[in-house]
């Protein structure tokens, strides 16, 4: 690989044709400001075919996984598809059964572009299988292929496309190992242990080949990284320390860490990392890198020795992503890629186009597919990330086709819980708030399903009356006042508050960060449906 490398990370399965009026955020800005997407996207690869640079991240139980996003200046990023279609990894991953799927599914994992057949390939491994699997397309907006299963869990993987098309993968932790596939990446040829028993956990691997050498960079979760260096792919290597504890360049949040290394068209290059930015997630920053006379990257730091809040923009370009805030009216013939399922969906109970109800609008269909009173057992959640470091989201639903015993809304969704949404009880419909939601830690079992925090007015399921606007305020500062409240207007104007303030924390063991989510479930029986007829995100002071 030359210095003016191609590297990449990214991975996607296009959803093609969703109505979402993105916005064209300011990105006249001099400078790459960090984190450059306040959106939770961790174990994060970036990498660059030609003038355009891809992202992917881990999802962990959200469908599809392993999202992609692209730029053409490393500072605004744009949702393009993903690279993995479906969870089909066993039955955990539908919610239809006992078991679930939390905090399983797409871990830390890595895409690359191959030059020689001018196709995408994401590999990672699934630890509920410890299998590891292979998607590869033409595109990285999709369609996305499954091309290979391994019987080996590839953790952590690392892709690298070698000079003369050898395919490696470096992985593991602790011990860090470089397996050589097949050709085609259909089987492993060897494996070879190349750093035996360090004296830290490491993790996260990213391989390349810069220049003649070869690069693995690793992780010491959660506030170092390290570069071992090689003059072939199976060591020996010789290790130094990239960042260790560096001050974040937001308050409160952890030291950035577990990234890799990409560069621009004219020779700069930069390592992206992310840092632990709870209550929001991990979110990725960005820092120039210049190399040291052994052949090592050593960080830009600003003049305390910290991540700069601010670098020099990567690239200067006239080139725009579309920014996911905005208003997305559900009138396209598939669902962007910025929303992802909770688990796989049941794609016999949604459906874009003319929806239920009297008036037949076009939107979103949520028919209930779950006999349930737990949120987390719901089938058909659908989620959104929430943009940081504060912002709105809002939902507007007409309830109008919901039956007895149904629940419908907008929660503020992660391992604890709260939502603003519509009760149906016979032949009445209540605006509600309920708090409380909460899994166990230990095996992300429902700890509590919550209950009813205040009631609201009561809903006409013929007139004006059936149309509710649900809404969520957050501050997903770690250093923010850990606040959102919950909204409802029923004439899209006034809005009044309902409940308490929900209090958010900075733990991190669920490792994703919240979502807006929109639900509809059957405690009764299933029959009943919503039309979610537009989401609106937007940045708030």
């Amino acid at each position: 690989m030359k210095l003016a490398s191609t590297l990449l990370g990214g991975a996607t399965l296009a959803l093609a044709g969703a109505a979402f009026a993105q916005s064209i955020e300011d990105q006249t800005n001099p400078n790459l400001a960090n984190p450059p997407l306040w959106d939770d996207l961790a174990d994060l690869e970036v990498i660059r075919v030609g003038d355009t640079f891809y992202y992917t991240a881990s999802t962990m139980a959200y469908s599809p996984g392993a999202p992609v996003l692209k730029s053409y200046d490393l500072a605004n990023w744009e949702y393009i598809g993903h690279s993995v279609p479906e969870l089909d990894f066993g039955p955990e991953y539908y919610l239809n059964t006992s078991s679930r799927g939390y905090v399983q599914g797409i871990w830390a994992s890595s895409m690359r572009y191959r030059e020689s057949d001018s196709h995408f390939y994401w590999i990672g491994c699934i630890v509920s299988t410890q299998n590891s699997y292979v998607y590869k397309a033409a595109s990285p907006e999709g369609p996305w292929e499954r091309w290979s299963e391994f019987e080996t869990c590839y953790y952590d993987a690392g892709l690298l496309f070698d000079d003369n098309d050898d395919v490696y993968v470096a992985y593991g932790a602790y011990n860090i190992s470089v397996a050589q596939l097949s050709f085609d990446v259909t089987e492993e040829l060897s494996t070879t242990l190349v750093l035996e028993s360090p004296d830290v956990y490491l993790e996260g691997s990213r391989f390349y080949n810069i220049n003649g050498s070869y690069l693995i960079a690793v992780t010491r979760p959660a506030d170092a990284e390290f570069i071992l260096k090689a003059d072939n792919p199976y060591g020996p290597y010789d290790m130094k320390t990239l960042v260790d504890a560096i001050a974040a360049p937001v308050d409160g949040a952890g030291a950035p860490h577990q990234g890799g290394l990409v560069d621009t068209q004219d020779g700069q290059w930069y390592y992206t990392a992310f840092i632990d930015n709870y209550p929001g997630g991990r979110t990725p920053v960005i820092a120039p890198v210049t190399w040291d006379e052994d052949g090592f990257p050593v960080i830009v730091a600003d003049g305390d020795g910290g991540w700069a809040g601010s670098y020099a923009m990567p690239v200067i370009t006239d080139k725009l992503a579309l920014s996911p805030l905005g208003t997305d009216s559900f009138t396209g013939s598939s669902l962007g890629p910025e929303w992802e399922w909770n688990h796989n969906p049941d794609n016999s109970a949604w459906s874009l186009g003319s929806g239920g109800g009297r008036r037949r609008q076009v939107g979103l269909t949520l028919s209930t597919s779950s006999v349930t009173t737990d949120l987390f057992q719901a089938r058909n959640t659908l989620t959104h990330r929430i943009r940081g470091p504060k912002s709105r989201g809002t939902f507007v639903v007409d309830v109008s086709s919901m039956a007895d015993g149904d629940r419908a809304g907008m929660a503020w969704f992660r391992d604890r819980s709260a939502y603003v949404g519509v009760h149906k009880s016979g032949s009445t419909s209540r605006v509600v708030m309920v708090n409380g939601i909460t899994m166990e830690q230990s095996d992300w079992s429902t700890a509590d399903e919550g209950a009813v925090a205040e009631e609201g007015p009561t809903l006409s399921p013929w007139s004006t009356g059936s149309t509710v606007h649900l809404r969520v305020e957050t501050d997903i500062r770690p250093a923010g006042s850990l606040i959102a409240s919950f909204w409802y207007s029923l004439d899209g104007e006034s809005y009044a508050q309902i409940g308490p303030d929900f209090e958010e924390d900075t733990d991190w063991h669920f490792f994703m960060g919240p979502r807006y989510s929109v639900f509809n479930f059957a405690t009764v029986e299933t029959g009943g449906s919503v039309l979610v007829k537009s989401f609106t995100q937007e940045a708030i002071e």
